[in-house]
């Protein structure tokens, strides 16, 4: 049984990428995934640069660490790592979670997501927990902020 892969999603979105990746690449997204889809986030450690670990309480289940693996200011480009709790309890070796923000145009973008995971052989029927949407749902609501907002970042 296949015990790594990848899942993504990609949407179109109507303000410069810059412009995404001023939410997207700073701590700021949690302004908007907090209360929404978790209960709480607290910096453990950083400036929401790499290295940074933030200490993520879902609504629902155990709170779990991730830190910022990768923060690419110039390919827009943001990637964080479960490194205590969550997926790691589940038998997973992995779990990565990419956003980017590719240029289409000077007002319009590309945002595009990725899931990579690697789960030990003996976990593998825990594969069917990994889950893109949440990872989409939170675009569509960075694109409505955005859109409603003529593209500014959150103050």
């Amino acid at each position: 049984m296949k015990t790594f892969g990848a899942v993504s999603a990609e949407m179109n979105v109507d303000v410069p990428a810059s412009s995404a990746w001023e939410l997207y690449g700073t701590l700021d997204l949690t302004k908007i995934t907090v209360p929404k889809y978790l209960a709480s986030v607290e910096v453990v450690q950083g400036d929401g640069g790499e290295g940074t670990i933030t200490k993520l309480t879902p609504l629902t289940g155990s709170a779990y660490c991730e830190k910022f693996t990768k923060v690419d200011n110039e390919n827009l480009v943001k990637e964080t790592e479960i490194v205590e709790g969550g997926f790691l309890d589940l038998g997973f070796n992995l779990y990565r979670v990419r956003f980017e923000n590719v240029k289409t145009g000077e007002n319009s973008c590309i945002t595009r997501t990725t899931i990579e995971y690697d789960v030990k052989e003996e976990s593998a029927a825990n594969i069917s927990d990994v889950n893109i949407v949440p990872s989409i749902n939170i675009m569509k609501d960075v694109a409505a902020y955005l859109a409603t907002n003529d593209g500014k970042s959150i103050d």
